[in-house]
């Protein structure tokens, strides 16, 4: 009776132990590197998937998440001074363009330019996010290649756009359909989160969503000031 009790104990405390730990999907600070590709003007100017003020917060999110949690990121450029213009001011926020080092291109697939590719496979991370201008372009471009060399390959959907909404949705339809796991900027944020009870982030996180997270960002502001959470 009493090895059947230990036995039990040992088989609940198993099930609870392996209950608690976090799908191997999930992304965390340090187990991949972000890619933010041509967030710049020309490439804006085009846009008709989604409200360009719509895809600048999305952009402040992600690149402050980023920022936060230290993840390993790369900010690259397309023909910067020639043609596609400065990067969006929510991406220089986090990542000054005097510091950041962006790596500028000619390419349209990120993954052809041999700087690019460097810096990206350098970071040692077998996941890899994705956003970027434009989606059926400079982010399928990336996306396909990367998945081919083996590396587990997520876009953010909300931070990344195309000339017509018929556009975006094909591309995200296409890299699904060979292994993309597709999600969303706020998603992001709050997956790297995780836990409230995570203090050292908290107010960063809740500042940053404050700022660029819409109506989530103004029930967090009504919960600080009213409900004093």
């Amino acid at each position: 009776m009493k090895n059947l009790f230990l036995t039990s104990v040992l088989i609940l405390t198993s099930f609870f132990s392996f209950a608690q730990k976090p799908g191997a999907t999930l992304l965390n600070p340090t187990n991949h590197a972000l890619v933010l590709i041509d967030h710049e003007s020309q490439m804006a100017f085009a846009v008709g998937s989604t409200p360009i003020d719509q895809l600048r917060n999305n952009v402040g999110l992600v690149a402050g998440a980023s920022k936060i949690f230290n993840v390993s990121t790369v900010v690259t450029t397309v023909a910067e001074k020639s043609f596609s213009g400065p990067v969006f001011r929510e991406v220089e926020e986090f990542y000054p363009q005097k510091t950041s080092n962006y790596i500028d291109r000619t390419t349209m697939n990120t993954w052809e330019d041999t700087n690019a590719h460097k810096a990206i496979t350098g970071k040692n991370k077998k996941k890899i996010v994705l956003a970027g201008l434009w989606t059926s372009v400079c982010i399928v471009g990336p996306a396909l290649s990367a998945i081919e060399e083996g590396y587990d390959v997520y876009v953010i959907t909300d931070a990344s756009a195309d000339v017509s909404k018929e556009a975006h949705e094909m591309a995200i339809a296409r890299m699904v359909q060979a292994g993309a796991h597709p999600m969303t900027s706020l998603q992001y944020l709050l997956e790297l989160q995780r836990d409230w009870a995570r203090q050292e982030t908290y107010k960063a996180v809740t500042d940053l969503a404050k700022k660029y997270a819409g109506a989530y960002g103004v029930g967090i502001q009504y919960a600080h000031e009213m409900l004093k959470h």
